[in-house]
């Protein structure tokens, strides 16, 4: 397979974690042409609309180009310092010897990414749990699939996702649970789809409070309450028994617990239908045709994973699968999709503050004598650390006085964002590690430290089928932007630990990491194994090509490996363990104070908290504002106009979006997206609004329900200003930041009058231009644009009305973008 082709360089998506094969080629104008690779076993060919705009995000707008010391009195910035890496790095390295020898290494902490390749991810991993000897590392991948890696530890033994993504098309039936493939992993939603027209008779069902675009290809959707999977499939699970359709040969032969798990489904019989919400004559279809079908896969995500009970909610389906023998045989089994390109390895490499690396474990002796000895050192953590919520508690009690955060955003991902601050507020030293130089953790860090981005860094990330690709350098890299797995191992080597860190390139890690996971594993001891790569010289590095572990052997054409298919589990006897699990009502319901349930989730177009997704126009276009989704009777109960700015709130915070009025929600619920924030509006962050709630066992945070009440916001004017520059309106009541073609267009909404917004909004235009063209009507007319031109250059443009006024505000901001992106003057006066 040749790996550049007229210009062509393959490599891999940034974004969710189906891991899709790209191939880019710079232009001389300094631009990125994007293309699927055809080659790549994950989507062959196929990209969704944020990987077809990936040549979009590498603008320089916004980039850290040095490292920077930053100066904050409270919230106000003044002035910044750049420091060059050598002070940086030593910068870095004695706050945290400091800090280590004063209060012990429990006293610091990484807060690291599914973003970070495996290399940066693996080198973080090592020095801080085998060298500064805490385990005080955590990612931000807590937040999406640790209840999976905690049921498939209890039920298979090992973090084992069985599955591979050509069991989409095999399958008789597919079940999607707590899943917007449509909009969260499109390209495995596209393959889904092509598979059922290509198979018609192939059942598809979809399992969500919500209905969302994944229902526009299922036979049927069954809405059921939120919080009530495990009531469910604990249904299931009966079901299968009562009417003979456990597979008694697999169960007998390669499980235990059966009885237990059944006794603990027939507990949940009688308040099955009032738990989830669903008729009999659903349940009952749904099944039937579970328990008739010979082949299922059940994909399932955030719906599951993101619950104060969503470890249980994995293991009953896990169970279910078990119980029928659906599992480990072509187009059969239990999927659990991750989030963030490199979730999953993140968890190879244990950068969890519950596991040791290559999935060893702390309670093993033998596993941690194994990394001592190879690592050579005799500092290793005995201990897990503190998981994500956890570590910003005790960051806020003063206990954590230097955390050293990457590639992630937790002052906007993380649930009490009012609690995150305090927490970073505290801590004595807060080092920050990003591509952007503006982000709300940015803000609160004393040191921050430019990071390459997607096209400039070099690596390897692990997808969602267990699939290691290269993620390959294209493009030069912006001011003094170092690789992550470089700017850790400068900081260690500072510390001390020159010996253990002395890299040369990302492939000298790799290599490393495959012969760790190697140890105590020549014979198949453990599920995750890469003995087949650890004699790659660097050019073999170079070139590797799409490999999926167990890779004992390198893989030169594309296998598909199901785990499993042996009936071999991981556990000490090697058999699987049914989990038995109760259904438990979420740890907020609603009441009269706050009657409304908030779902949060993902939109289509944009990734996390848009710092990159952010940079692009045209995945601007789709969504451009914060939104909220209210039910038509809701809507007419809280006397909520269409496209009216809604303030959400409860006990912990408040947040405002536009309402989008539809039947795709249940009365009394709303969804919100979560990719807004201070940083691109103002005051739109859920996170405003979630409790720090998390599973007793894997400690991920419950952002599917959180009661919420409405308020309709009391605006007399609205605007719309676009701008070649950043601008700051935080004076105002709302704004949130579309990116458009050459610049930003601003959606404004005040309680000031028309006028009084106008006239707010003209002082803002800059001063060094040429001219300034104007209409400012009367105030009864209450409608006022401005436009300020640099010779024949627009560069800034301003259109202002009453919320009574006569343009639909997507209308205003088509109006008005068009205008921003004329090419003469002739034609700006014609729009006006």
């Amino acid at each position: 397979m040749s790996l550049v082709n007229d210009g062509w360089i393959k490599t891999t998506c940034a974004y969710c974690g189906v891991g899709c094969g790209v191939e880019a080629r710079p232009k001389l104008t300094g631009e990125l042409e994007i293309r699927g690779d055809q080659s790549h076993p994950s989507n062959y060919g196929k990209l969704c609309t944020k990987g077809i705009a990936l040549g979009d995000t590498i603008i320089h707008d916004g980039r850290i180009l040095a490292p920077t010391k930053k100066s904050q009195t409270g919230d106000q910035q003044t002035d910044d310092e750049e420091l060059n890496w050598e002070n940086a790095t030593q910068m870095v390295a004695e706050q945290f010897t400091q800090a280590i020898e004063r209060y012990g290494p429990d006293s610091v902490a990484f807060y690291v990414s599914g973003q970070l390749l495996t290399e940066d991810y693996y080198v973080a991993n090592k020095l801080i749990k085998g060298f500064i000897g805490t385990s005080n590392i955590d990612s931000n991948s807590r937040l999406c699939m640790a209840s999976s890696v905690v049921g498939h530890k209890r039920a298979f033994g090992s973090d084992s996702v069985p599955v591979c993504y050509e069991d989409l098309e095999h399958a008789e039936m597919i079940v999607m649970v707590g899943s917007n493939l449509a909009w969260c992993h499109p390209v495995l939603f596209q393959r889904l789809r092509s598979a059922k027209q290509n198979n018609p008779e192939l059942k598809i069902v979809v399992i969500d409070p919500r209905e969302t675009e994944s229902c526009t290809i299922a036979d049927y959707h069954l809405a059921l309450k939120s919080g009530s999977d495990v009531a469910l499939f604990n249904g299931l699970l009966s079901f299968l028994s009562r009417h003979n359709y456990l597979d008694q040969d697999f169960i007998q032969s390669h499980t235990n617990q059966l009885e237990k798990a059944l006794t603990a489904a027939e507990s949940d019989s009688d308040l099955l239908e009032a738990a989830t919400g669903l008729t009999q004559s659903e349940l009952m279809r749904f099944f039937k045709d579970f328990s008739t079908t010979s082949n299922v896969v059940t994909v399932y995500s955030q719906g599951v994973n993101q619950s104060s009970i969503g470890s249980d909610k994995v293991n009953s389906i896990l169970n279910c699968h078990l119980a029928s023998g659906k599992i480990g045989q072509v187009g059969s089994g239990p999927f659990s999709v991750t989030g963030q390109p490199n979730a999953m390895g993140g968890r190879e490499v244990g950068a969890l503050a519950n596991t040791l690396a290559s999935h060893m474990e702390f309670d093993n002796p033998e596993h941690h004598a194994l990394i001592s000895n190879f690592w050579q050192t005799e500092n290793l953590a005995t201990k897990p650390g503190l998981k994500a919520v956890d570590l910003f508690d005790a960051m806020a009690e003063g206990k954590i006085k230097a955390v050293w955060i990457m590639a992630t955003n937790p002052m906007v991902s993380l649930p009490d964002s009012a609690k995150i601050k305090k927490a970073l507020k505290t801590c004595p030293f807060v080092v920050v590690s990003d591509c952007i130089a503006d982000t709300e953790t940015t803000r609160m860090a004393d040191l921050v430290l430019p990071a390459q981005g997607w096209s400039e860094k070099s690596g390897t990330l692990t997808n969602s089928e267990r699939r290691i690709s290269r993620q390959r350098r294209i493009m030069p890299s912006p001011g003094m932007a170092k690789p992550d797995w470089w700017i850790i191992s400068q900081v260690a080597c500072k510390m001390g630990y020159r010996d253990a860190f002395t890299y040369r390139h990302e492939g000298e890690i790799f290599r490393e990491y495959a012969e760790l996971s190697t140890q105590g594993n020549r014979n198949g001891e453990r599920d995750f194994t890469l003995i087949g790569l650890t004699q790659l010289d660097e050019q073999g590095y170079s070139q590797l090509v799409p490999q999926q572990w167990p890779v004992t052997q390198v893989q030169k054409e594309v296998i598909n490996q199901r785990l499993f298919s042996d009936g071999h589990f991981y556990t000490p006897d090697n058999k699987a363990n049914f989990v038995p699990v109760r259904h438990q009502p979420p740890k907020t319901t609603c009441d009269s104070r706050y009657p409304l349930l908030l779902n949060t989730g993902r939109t289509r177009d944009q990734w996390h908290t848009m710092s990159r997704t952010g940079l692009s126009a045209r995945l601007g276009e789709h969504k451009s504002e914060p939104y909220v989704q209210i039910h038509p009777k809701t809507a007419k109960e809280h006397s909520v106009q269409r496209n009216q700015m809604i303030k959400l709130h409860n006990a912990h915070g408040e947040c405002l979006a536009r309402a989008e009025i539809t039947e795709q929600i249940q009365p009394n619920q709303l969804f919100m997206p979560i990719h807004w924030n201070n940083a691109t509006a103002k005051n739109s962050k859920p996170c405003n609004l979630i409790a720090p709630h998390t599973d007793n066992h894997s400690g991920q945070p419950e952002f599917k329900h959180s009661p919420v009440a409405l308020t309709v916001c009391k605006h007399q004017s609205r605007a719309s200003f676009a701008s070649r520059t950043v601008m700051n309106f935080n004076s105002l009541d709302y704004w949130a930041r579309q990116k458009i073609a050459e610049g930003y267009l601003y959606h404004i909404e005040s309680t000031l009058n028309a006028y009084e917004l106008a006239s707010y909004l003209k002082s803002q235009l800059k001063h060094n231009v040429d001219r300034v063209v104007s209409h400012e009507s009367s105030e009864d007319e209450a409608l006022y644009r401005f436009i300020t031109f640099v010779e024949d250059k627009v560069m800034q443009a301003i259109h202002v009305q009453s919320i009574q006024g006569v343009h639909p505000i997507n209308e205003l901001s088509n109006i008005l973008t068009a205008r921003f992106s004329a090419e003469s003057e002739s034609e700006i006066l014609a729009v006006l």
